[in-house]
């Protein structure tokens, strides 16, 4: 290291060098340099060089050229180009900065290209192509009240009913402000108010692919100046299960279109397949693929299968959760632990596919606003459902598809929050964890679980594998009754409880075995006396086995 250059030093203190004569022109921007080398030279009163004064300064001038640069260069929903009835609309709905995924797709969508745009979950990625595409169609937009003057012009399908539900909510708070139409159809209600409003008009359809076909098959539905199609979550829409139904679909849209696919997790394969779909498609990656949310923390309790269900009302317990979703692989799996942690004092219910559109959306809304601490749910709640500030999920049965795990915890940790991920693992599900581990290329935290209190089992003579009623009491009994006298406190019931916790009365005289009354009694024997008098009279030798066919005589 170079030596630095001596100074003169008068009575024995050393001059201080004066730092600020040769940057007295530019106050402005070097007053932190200047109040950081005055703090310093004074309190350890050494000299500077010259050039150590530059280097400092240089580089303290690099760093705020680069925060005004960085500062200049985030993205605002108003420089996209979209009209000031969006913005509006963007702005009440509490949004100002948009996420990487829309700062990237939302212009390459307003310039016409497909696109295959993969992000994390709770990342936005419904405003990636709902707001750019009520933007393209805001030309053709009317008052009008003529059916004709508002064909289907976007299509958006999805997966599940409760998906396009939220896309459909979406949509129609970003276009509140324009004349554009929007409606939602899925399957599991009734269909003559989706089929009025369909012949109504609308610009924007949102629908699950089943229920679609059946309006198409009704007449109800034209798809023949169809501009856009959005496929969100487009890996579970191009699997084995939904791929003929939407060939069935595309064949029905004309061939000069714009297609978008949307989803957290895209594997080769369904990349591959969705190439078939798209034409010159730009791909817009904000993240490493099948990645998770870093700010939500994940672990896996090593648990005994039998101790699991205990371990899920331990785990809401010790860590003090009034809001969880539960998952479970199969739907008899999923109404079985809501009744085993109703049974230990939890709130819960389940939702699956064997429930009507009616009470899984009746149990999600409860949710939504705290009535039920635990929602237990198959891989039918694991795709786009957003609650807000969901603390926690618990993963009772690790997924056999590893891309479901990835849909499943990010339940949690949704726009920029944290959450934790909690995965119990019992010992036949070693090669999930594995998969999952190796989809997400990190390993998981593990760690063992000792259960202290087990669940209470259900009892009664057989398995119970019937699908009931959220809430429903049980044997004409409130199921939290007997427990909250037994611990002397009282709970006041909420309004979902209240709702299903009523039963008609029971009229005790049906619950009693037959009994005739009198007259019919007399009427019955005096038939048999009748019977009995009326009878003819056989001899007695008939009785006796006598009687029977006449002796043949023999001449002699």
């Amino acid at each position: 290291m170079a030596a630095l250059p001596q100074t003169s030093t008068t009575g024995g203190t050393p001059e201080r060098l004066d730092i600020h004569r040769s940057y007295a022109a530019q106050p402005n921007e070097f007053t932190r340099i200047r109040r950081f080398t005055r703090i310093f030279t004074e309190s350890h009163l050494v000299t500077m060089s010259d050039s150590v004064v530059t280097n400092t300064s240089a580089a303290a001038a690099e760093v705020t050229r680069a925060d005004h640069a960085s500062a200049a260069a985030a993205p605002t929903f108003d420089q996209f180009g979209l009209s000031a009835d969006i913005l509006k609309a963007v702005t009440e709905s509490g949004y100002t900065i948009p996420t990487p995924i829309q700062a990237q797709a939302i212009p390459v969508v307003l310039a016409g290209r497909d696109v295959m745009g993969a992000a994390q979950t709770g990342t936005g990625k419904t405003a990636s192509f709902s707001l750019p595409i009520i933007q393209r169609l805001l030309p053709s937009a009317n008052t009008s009240a003529s059916p004709a003057r508002h064909p289907v012009r976007a299509l958006i399908l999805t997966p599940t009913r409760e998906l396009a539900d939220q896309v459909a909510a979406n949509v129609q708070a970003y276009s509140k402000h324009t004349p554009l139409r929007s409606t939602v159809v899925f399957g599991g209600v009734d269909m003559n108010p989706q089929s009025e409003a369909l012949r109504r008009g609308v610009e924007i359809l949102i629908a699950t692919p089943g229920r679609l076909l059946d309006h198409v098959q009704q007449k109800t539905l034209n798809l023949g100046q169809v501009q856009m199609l959005v496929l969100d979550e487009a890996d579970r829409m191009l699997d084995m299960g939904f791929l003929p139904d939407l060939q069935r679909i595309l064949n029905l849209l004309p061939k000069e279109r714009q297609t978008l696919l949307f989803s957290a997790t895209f594997s080769g394969e369904i990349k591959k397949l969705a190439a078939t779909y798209l034409r010159n498609p730009q791909t817009i990656e904000v993240a490493r693929s099948n990645s998770t949310a870093t700010n939500v923390r994940q672990i896996v309790f090593e648990v005994h299968e039998s101790d699991k269900s205990g371990a899920v009302a331990q785990l809401i317990r010790e860590r003090g959760l009034k809001q969880v979703i539960v998952f479970c692989n199969s739907k008899i799996g999923a109404s079985r632990l809501s009744r085993v942690l109703e049974r230990d004092g939890i709130i819960a219910t389940a939702i699956h596919g064997d429930r009507t559109q009616g009470e899984r959306m009746q149990a999600l809304d409860a949710f939504k606003r705290g009535e039920i601490e635990a929602l237990v749910a198959t891989d039918v709640a694991a795709r786009g459902l957003d609650i807000v500030e969901l603390p926690a999920v618990i993963n009772f049965d690790l997924p056999f598809n590893a891309e479901d795990y990835v849909h499943r915890i990010g339940r949690t940790g949704r726009a920029g929050a944290s959450g934790d991920a909690l995965s119990l693992c019992s010992a036949n599900e070693k090669k999930q964890l594995a998969d999952i581990e190796k989809l997400i290329k990190r390993p998981l935290e593990v760690e063992t679980l000792t259960v202290t209190t087990p669940a209470r089992r259900e009892t009664g003579g057989g398995r119970r594998e019937r699908d009931e009623r959220p809430g429903r009491p049980e044997r004409g009994e409130h199921r939290h009754g007997r427990e909250r006298e037994e611990s002397g406190g009282r709970r006041r019931a909420t309004s979902f409880e209240r709702s299903h916790a009523r039963q008609q009365p029971v009229d005790e005289f049906f619950l009693k075995p037959y009994e005739p009354s009198p007259s019919s009694v007399k009427r019955h024997d005096e038939a048999v006396e009748h019977e009995r008098k009326s009878a003819p009279k056989q001899p007695l030798a008939a009785l006796l086995g006598g009687l029977g066919m006449p002796r043949k005589s023999t001449s002699s």
